[in-house]
């Protein structure tokens, strides 16, 4: 009897170990399918967020504004920078209605992975307001001119890129009409948006690299007085797979980046001496903006890195600064950030 039995022991885990195996391979095989074919994943997540609503469009998703806000604030919206790409439309916002009273004007790119977001809805990954935080910067004193751009998968890197160039030259080349002073400038980003900021930079600073991505920048590094990079994730190489899955997607569709690839993504390769003076927040990014940091310390360009993690040993949420009207921290943040730009703008 003994004996009849282990030799069916022996075939029922055979065939357990052939399951098994089959299980890991299909997990693997899906593993790699995914990690190659990224849009499968992030496609989920737009589906997810906007349904069947369009994320990229040539006619602006909302009706034109030109008027003034219950804030006090004048908006004039929906305004088509230009027609190449989906969703070149920008807003600008003034302090008040008096619009040709001279005051910096302060790009601002929003973040959402490349996949989401919007220049009226901010990021939808950040756990904070950023539409509040455009309001006080121009409370502040600053012109603001948020800017939208295209998202994948109908367009990806450098595609984003280009389109603020264009920005940057339309308003250049409307500044009388709009009012505003684009010989004092601060250019800034949040999540993708800090991205597209720290990149910008060094297009405007260091032409090898504004060679490398093929765009002639429209600004100089003399109109551009500061940069304020919010908590942008740039060292491809720790990333954490969900990071390099939307990085990943937004570069190629893939988290398999060459060397040449990430020379063009990761900017913190290319920064130079002239990079514009810069503010750095870390927070879900901390490594990112302190490994920028250091580069830029070593070059010598001046820089300041807030870094709540290092400072106070608390851990903030992704793009904490637009917390500032409920987070003490993020409020000396802020204020931080004010202080620094009211001196690089002479504000």
């Amino acid at each position: 009897m003994e004996k009849t039995k282990t030799p069916k022991k022996h075939k029922a885990l055979k065939v357990i170990g052939i399951v098994l195996g089959v299980l890991l391979a299909l997990v693997i095989g899906l593993y790699f399918y995914i990690t190659a074919h990224t849009q499968v994943f992030v496609g989920l997540l737009q589906k997810l967020s906007y349904g069947d609503a369009p994320i990229n469009s040539y006619e602006p998703f909302y009706e034109p504004i030109n008027g003034k806000k219950e804030n006090g604030q004048y908006l004039i919206s929906e305004i088509c920078y230009d027609t190449e790409y989906p969703n070149s439309f920008l807003d600008i916002i003034y302090p008040d209605e008096n619009l040709e009273t001279d005051r910096p004007t302060l790009f601002y790119f929003h973040g959402g992975g490349f996949f989401a977001g919007s220049k009226n809805m901010g990021d939808p990954m950040a756990a904070s307001d950023s539409t509040a935080l455009l309001d006080d910067l121009c409370a502040a004193g600053y012109n603001i001119v948020n800017v939208d751009y295209a998202l994948v998968p109908d367009c990806h890197f450098p595609v984003p890129l280009i389109q603020a160039n264009r920005a940057f030259e339309y308003i250049v080349s409307h500044k009388d009409e709009y009012h505003l002073n684009t010989d004092n400038i601060v250019i800034m980003g949040s999540s993708a948006g800090a991205i597209m900021t720290s990149q910008l930079g060094s297009i405007i600073t260091n032409p090898e690299y504004a060679k490398l991505l093929g765009i002639a920048s429209a600004l100089t590094s003399d109109q551009v007085k500061a940069v304020v990079v919010d908590d942008a994730p740039l060292d491809y190489k720790a990333f954490s797979l969900s990071t390099k899955i939307l990085m990943g997607n937004y570069m190629k569709n893939s988290i398999y980046l060459s060397a040449e690839d990430i020379k063009r993504y990761n900017n913190i390769e290319s920064l130079t001496a002239e990079y514009p003076a810069s503010f750095l927040l870390g927070s879900e990014y901390r490594h990112d903006m302190n490994e920028m940091h250091n580069a830029l310390e070593k070059l010598g360009a001046e820089n300041i890195l807030v870094d709540p993690f290092a400072e106070y040993g608390e851990v903030k949420p992704h793009c904490f600064v637009a917390n500032e009207r409920v987070d003490p921290i993020a409020k000396e943040a802020f204020d931080k950030l004010i202080n620094f730009l009211n001196d690089k703008t002479n504000n």
